[in-house]
C-alpha cells in the first residue's frame, strides 16, 4: 500500500481530493513506464501483461482504453486505477499510450 500512497502523493493526490489536476506529464510518463511497465515490459512490450505499445492498442478507441485504466479488467492483475488518477490524467495516458510515448 505504500506504493500506492506514494503514487497518489507523486501526482498530487487530487484524484480522491476531487480537485482539477494540473497534468504532471513528466510524473504520468514515470508511472507509464515504471508501475505500468512492471507488468507490461520496461520497454512496454509484453511481460505479465501484453504489449501496451501503439500497435498494439490500435484496437481500443480512446474510450474504452481510458475504461481499462480507470477499472482494470476483472479475473486479471490489470487492477483499476480509478481510485489514484483523475480522468485529465487518464486522458494523457491514453493519448501518450496511442501515441507511443511522443506527446
Amino acid at each position: 500500500m505504500n506504493r500506492l500512497v506514494a503514487l497518489f502523493l507523486a501526482i498530487g493526490g487530487t484524484a480522491l481530493a476531487g480537485e482539477t489536476a494540473t497534468i504532471d506529464g513528466t510524473a504520468l510518463e514515470r508511472l507509464v513506464l515504471q508501475d505500468c511497465g512492471s507488468c507490461h515490459g520496461l520497454t512496454l512490450k509484453g511481460g505479465l501483461g501484453p504489449d501496451i505499445r501503439p500497435e498494439a492498442l490500435a484496437h481500443y478507441d480512446r474510450a474504452g482504453l481510458a475504461a481499462v485504466i480507470l477499472d482494470g479488467i476483472p479475473g486479471t492483475p490489470m487492477p483499476p486505477w480509478r481510485p489514484l488518477l483523475t480522468q485529465a490524467e487518464v486522458d494523457w495516458m491514453v493519448t501518450y499510450l496511442l501515441s507511443g510515448g511522443t506527446q
